[in-house]
């Protein structure tokens, strides 16, 4: 286009040139006009050639209309990981400071409006042993800790830790213990986690409150089955059976129920747009560590003075040996023979259970998931798969106690020496929660590949806590 101009540019010099020619030499001009049309005609051949190979190039492209797609789909490609990642997924992590055992469980949920997350990935990882060990020595308890939060940053991108909420939980093993030790161990994990570059907040390092452990316990339960997005689906009820401690949580459908239970023991929330009323209470005291211990005859948290031994009738008649747990090593025996051991041993367990729990009308009629130890001991016992978990009924607790007490008064003991025992109690526990012995569990230690613990709950509450209030 500019070629053109040029030549209307050269015409009009030429056209002055002529007009300015003296009438008295034509013979020049008429000299000059041979040039002029060399000019004209050598002007025209450029732009022509011009408009060939311009031409010719257009046709070796593609279309305007096939680039545009290909210069947006690499505009996007250039966008940082960072944008592209939090545009569509949110981290959190959680670490689960339980009485045996340190665990962290990194989520990895896709966010997309309107709809409720979706869990995208699980990383678990276990450490033992539990946190509350190291109430002595707080100092120690920073190298588990550290290996735990390396396993987070090669999990996260890095670009996102600053916006992945770090949080730690402890349940009853830090509840169990003196609370100026307790604050000093947790006083530890902040110090630790300040500097771990995560979205951190001091609230985000506590001790569960043993209610809000079953509540977030039946929140990822029902969520893994997809039962919390207001689908007509009934939601099931949750049953755990920690070292230190034991909780059943269930929806509340019943106004007048709700009204005649005490008010602690009623939790309220609204999750995904709907409203829960959930029946949760935690039973401090009644894990399955605990309990043992106290069916041996020890006192929490207060070692043996001297060679003093625990004996128990649930233990094998020819049985000696130590056991540890919080950290204090006990010689443990099994009572002489003569008595019966299930019968004798089902009454020390019930005199130990009678008047703790509460009994609440109308579970018979619920579905209920069992985890932790009422999985393990289902294990034990060989009435579940280990991988997949299955169904039982409280009866299959009932006869598997009986049975094994049995063969240990026969004397045999190829279980072990407190399969006897634990038995007795989880039969006597469910029982006394209202459990007819008919009344079938699934027991679950997964779904869909996420592990069945409140963590996942409470990971959700938590970011949805800093979203809506900027606390956890």
């Amino acid at each position: 286009m500019i070629l053109p101009q040029r030549a209307r540019g050269e015409s009009r010099e030429a056209c002055c040139i002529w007009k300015l020619t003296p009438r008295h030499e034509p013979l020049a001009a008429i000299m000059r006009f041979p040039k002029l049309a060399f000019v004209f005609m050598f002007v025209g051949f450029l732009v022509v050639f011009l408009t060939y190979v311009k031409r010719h190039s257009d046709d070796s492209k593609p279309p305007a209309s096939d680039q545009l797609p290909q210069y947006r789909m690499d505009t996007h490609k250039q966008s940082t990981s960072a944008q592209v990642v939090s545009e569509n997924f949110q981290y959190g992590i959680m670490i689960d400071a339980g009485s045996t055992g340190t665990r962290i469980h990194i989520f990895k949920f896709q966010i997309e409006p309107n709809e409720a997350p979706k869990l995208a990935h699980e990383t678990f990882r276990a450490i033992k042993p539990g946190l509350s060990t190291y109430a002595d020595d707080p100092e120690k308890s920073k190298e588990g800790l550290l290996e735990l939060l390396n396993v987070a940053k090669d999990t996260v991108p890095e670009t996102l830790w600053s916006s992945s909420p770090l949080m730690l939980r402890a349940t009853a093993g830090l509840r169990l213990l003196p609370g100026e030790k307790a604050t000093i161990l947790l006083d530890k994990v902040r110090e630790l986690f300040s500097e771990s570059l995560f979205l951190y907040r001091p609230d985000s390092v506590s001790i569960m409150d043993g209610t809000d452990e079953g509540m977030s316990a039946w929140i990822t339960i029902n969520f893994l089955l997809g039962v919390l997005h207001g689908t007509e689906t009934a939601t099931v009820g949750m049953l755990d059976l920690g070292g230190g401690s034991t909780q059943i949580t269930f929806a509340l459908q019943d106004e007048k129920t709700i009204q005649t239970l005490p008010i602690d023991y009623v939790t309220s929330f609204q999750m995904f747009n709907t409203s829960h009323a959930l029946y949760s209470y935690s039973y401090l005291g009644l894990g399955l560590m605990s309990t043992r211990l106290a069916v041996l005859g020890g006192i929490e948290g207060q070692p043996l003075a001297g060679p003093q031994e625990l004996i128990s009738p649930c233990l094998a008649p020819d049985y000696s040996g130590q056991w540890e747990h919080a950290e204090v090593l006990y010689t443990v025996k099994g009572q002489k023979a003569g008595e019966p051991i299930y019968e004798t041993c089902l009454t020390r367990v019930e005199k130990m259970i009678y008047k703790r729990v509460r009994k609440i009308e109308g579970v018979k009629d619920m579905d209920f998931y069992a985890f932790s130890y009422y999985y393990d001991r289902a294990v034990d016992l060989g009435i579940i798969d280990e991988s997949t978990g299955g169904s039982v009924r409280v009866s299959d607790y009932i006869e598997g106690a009986k049975k094994v007490c049995n063969n240990m008064a026969a004397g045999g003991i190829k279980e072990s020496p407190f399969l006897c025992l634990d038995l007795t109690y989880i039969a006597v526990l469910l029982q006394e929660l209202d459990f007819p012995p008919d009344k079938e569990l699934k027991l679950a230690r997964q779904i869909n590949s996420v592990e069945t613990s409140w963590a996942l709950g409470a990971t959700f509450h938590c970011i949805e806590s800093l979203r809506k209030h900027g606390t956890c």
